[in-house]
């Protein structure tokens, strides 16, 4: 596949994703706090490459599924990305005051109403997917709905973010621990869009496991990269602040293993990942995808 085609699929389903949250967005039926529902929307819509729920459905679409059934799912998935990052920049957190080019969150609404803007954005995630799996009736929405509360829960990326908190100013830095804190905090979100997608379209067991290795390799690259873009990024690319890691002497691949070394990691994390695709059903988006996170510059 070509960069060209993969960035026309990406459109394909971004386009798609867009659309349905703002339908959610202007549901009648949706009766919340004004304040609350400005505030949890306004993270919601504020862009980003929606790599999760487009993830999501190429995948579904890759192994024959119904990508309409699967919308939903991936919309509850970004609400869940969504939320992680409005906590993530409070101040008792990663005290960020820019995301996606723009104030963070608890910058424009205060730090009490950007925890319930995440709160609520988490609860109408399991809301929206639960009463779709309903409405599907198949087991493999409700794995998907399983699926994704593990993932992004206590054991999956909330366990890889409090790592990451307790381990900041530690003295015993090591690779081990970087990997098992991004194996959660990073990787564990993209593993849930890959499997998810591949659950609603009913794909073998042996699929999934294969699928769930490239998330994890896929999750690793996408940290590696973003360790690197906050060295050497153009702060008006990537939209937030740019060198907190290091001001804060947080562990990053680029303070283990230096530029160069966090470069050649990056490439060979990239080939275990396709890797992986070995035998899939037309890998073909997803290898690009790997190729699309080793040159990305936001």
């Amino acid at each position: 596949m070509t960069g060209e085609e993969y960035r026309e699929i990406s459109r394909k389903y971004k386009v798609l994703v867009e659309n349905e949250l703002d339908r959610i967005r202007n549901c009648e039926a949706l009766s919340i706090q004004p304040k609350l529902r400005d505030a949890m929307f306004y993270s919601l819509e504020a862009g980003g490459k929606r790599i999760r729920p487009c993830l999501l459905l190429a995948v579904c679409e890759q192994f024959g599924g119904d990508v309409e059934k699967a919308l939903p799912f991936a919309c509850g998935l970004e609400m869940i990305h969504t939320y992680s990052l409005i906590h993530d920049d409070l101040p008792c957190m990663d005290d960020d005051d820019m995301r996606r080019g723009r104030p963070s969150n608890h910058k424009v609404f205060g730090e009490a109403m950007a925890v319930l803007a995440g709160d609520g954005l988490l609860s109408y995630a399991f809301e929206t997917m639960l009463n779709a799996a309903v409405k599907n009736g198949d087991t493999g929405s409700l794995l998907t709905a399983g699926e994704i509360a593990r993932l992004a829960g206590a054991a999956g990326m909330v366990t890889g973010q409090a790592a990451d908190i307790e381990f900041e100013n530690s003295e015993n830095k090591t690779e081990a621990m970087l990997a098992f804190i991004h194996r959660h905090k990073t990787a564990d979100m993209l593993e849930a869009a890959v499997v998810s997608g591949a659950l609603i379209a009913g794909a073998d067991g042996g699929d999934i496991e294969k699928l769930r290795r490239y998330s994890e390799k896929m999750g690793l690259l996408f940290q590696i990269t973003d360790d690197l873009l906050d060295y050497t990024g153009d702060p008006a690319l990537m939209g937030k602040t740019l060198h907190k890691d290091e001001a804060q002497g947080k562990l990053t691949y680029v303070t283990l293993l230096g530029l160069e070394g966090a470069k050649e990691a990056a490439k060979a994390t990239a080939e275990e990942a396709k890797a992986q695709l070995e035998g899939l059903r037309d890998p073909g988006f997803l290898a690009a995808v790997i190729d699309n996170m080793l040159e990305r510059s936001n």
